[in-house]
């Protein structure tokens, strides 16, 4: 006999929630919405609405069952949290800025809230708001280690500044974890170098980089693994341009970490046409869950127009929802859309393609330099594991120049600093725009910038970052020797 007692709220809440650990978001708003019908406020249940609604491309939906659960539980700091990042990711910095008060207010003494609007702060280029917060909690909290990283983010240290102190006491605490290392490590290296110690900038990097490494090992196996597979899938395919026309046109702005690619995204999002997305990933992330099976990709050549089409509306559906654009050009800088070009060419309608290049020994400088979030970019603890990460991306980009011959737009960074104005109108016709004199004005931009670049494109280009690698020529040796006799350009 078949029981047909209606689940409780509790037992749909445990089936919404393995839905949504799937990723099948109607069956988890489904049953999310049941419970809402029993309980209307149930903090909980709108929370996860709201997620729901996110990955649904719902932003009224997901700000207001976020807005309606923050009534449910007014003292709750992490919906009030997680209420400032759907903001803030929306673009509606002031009603973000006062969630994040309304976080402060509730816990006056918690790191984190007073933090997150710090970095928000500096991510809208308010950075002498950002810096008096960040000196604030400093005071405060003199061994949060990664305050310290994430404030010198946008901030050169003079020296005989106290924080200097403060950073080289915590590096010399004989108790300090591989954590801690890893974070003041990158913020005192930066310091000693931003106040005019660069001799003492490279041991305390290689230490803050072995730490990292130790925390997040790079794995075993073949380093060019999602490459192969990814090639292959595509390898039989034909790449014709689809004959469909959209209302975005996505360019993709490929290069290595600290290669450029910001500067040349914030040339082309000045234009009056086009919005940036920065790394967006959804490109391979969603190619990824529709076609890998185990470690093969489903041929290309046997990917039916309904599959096509599906990945190509979800694209622009997450590409849109993060953007805010529903029309013009937006660009996106996630790095490892190079691994499938070719489908992005065969199913995108107007998807243009630009690949920054910049001087290898410029870019293994600043990726050993720069702290990347734990666990990603694992190769760049290390000067010889990041010489083969280049070659590898360089390899890929020569692949598809000659499947996608005349496709592919490439710019050099060193030539872009030194001569921008012929780059730039360049880079404008590439990506199918019209050139505007606002394109070289982009650092009087009040956009957000989502990347560790955000300090320096809130400055005009200049030829200074050029060859930045010789002041430590003989720390790069082991990049050097490991690079060979590869061409450098």
């Amino acid at each position: 006999m078949l029981n047909l007692r209606p689940l409780s709220p509790a037992e749909l809440l445990t089936r919404a929630k393995q839905a949504l650990s799937k990723n099948e978001w109607d069956k988890a708003k489904s049953d999310l919405d049941k419970i809402l019908s029993q309980h209307p406020g149930h903090a909980e249940t709108l929370f996860l609405l709201s997620r729901v609604s996110f990955e649904l491309c719902d932003e009224a939906a997901c700000l207001a069952h976020l807005e309606a659960a923050t009534r449910a539980a007014p003292n709750s700091v992490p919906l009030w949290l997680a209420y400032a990042e759907r903001l803030r990711h929306f673009g509606k910095a002031n009603d973000a800025l006062k969630a994040f008060d309304r976080a402060i207010k509730l816990a006056p003494k918690d790191v984190k809230p007073q933090a997150d609007k710090a970095q928000y702060l500096q991510v809208l280029g308010h950075f002498e708001d950002a810096e008096a917060l960040f000196r604030k909690l400093l005071k405060k909290h003199p061994d949060e280690t990664e305050l310290y990283r994430i404030f010198l983010g946008t901030k050169k240290l003079k020296s005989g500044d106290p924080i200097l102190r403060q950073m080289t006491r915590l590096w010399n605490h004989p108790r300090l974890n591989d954590q801690g290392r890893m974070q003041i490590g990158f913020a005192l290296a930066k310091g000693l170098e931003d106040s005019g110690k660069p001799e003492k900038t490279f041991g305390i990097l290689a230490k803050a980089n072995a730490a990292q490494q130790r925390l997040a090992p790079l794995p075993s196996g073949p380093r060019d693994a999602d490459w192969q597979i990814m090639t292959q899938g595509q390898d039989l395919a034909h790449f014709t341009p689809p004959e469909k026309t959209s209302d975005l046109t996505p360019v993709f702005v490929c290069g290595m970490p600290r290669s450029g690619t910001t500067l040349v995204e914030q040339i082309i999002a000045s234009h009056s046409q086009a919005t940036a997305g920065g790394e967006l990933r959804h490109a391979l992330a969603e190619a990824w869950s529709m076609f890998i099976k185990g470690t093969k990709m489903q041929p290309m050549s046997e990917m039916t127009e309904a599959q096509l089409g599906a990945w190509r509306d979800r694209y622009l559906a997450l590409a849109s929802r993060d953007t805010g654009a529903t029309r013009g050009v937006i660009t996106d800088k996630a790095i490892t859309s190079h691994l499938i070009f070719g489908l992005i060419h065969h199913a995108l309608p107007g998807a243009r393609l630009i690949v920054v290049h910049r001087d290898p020994r410029d870019i293994a400088l600043s990726i050993f330099k720069n702290h990347f979030p734990l666990g990603t970019h694992r190769y760049a603890n290390s000067l010889p594991d990041i010489a083969e990460a280049i070659k590898l991306f360089r390899h890929s980009v020569t692949h598809w120049k000659n499947r996608l011959p005349g496709v592919i737009h490439e710019v050099r960074y060193e030539d872009l600093v030194t001569d921008p104005e012929p780059q730039a109108r360049a880079l404008i016709e590439a990506a199918g725009l019209d050139w505007e004199d606002q394109c070289l004005d982009f650092h009087n931009s009040k956009a957000e910038v989502k990347t560790l670049s955000l300090a320096q494109v809130r400055q005009p280009i200049h030829a200074g970052r050029r060859a930045a690698w010789k002041k430590y020529e003989t720390e790069m040796q082991p990049f050097i020797e490991a690079w060979g006799d590869t061409p450098w350009d």
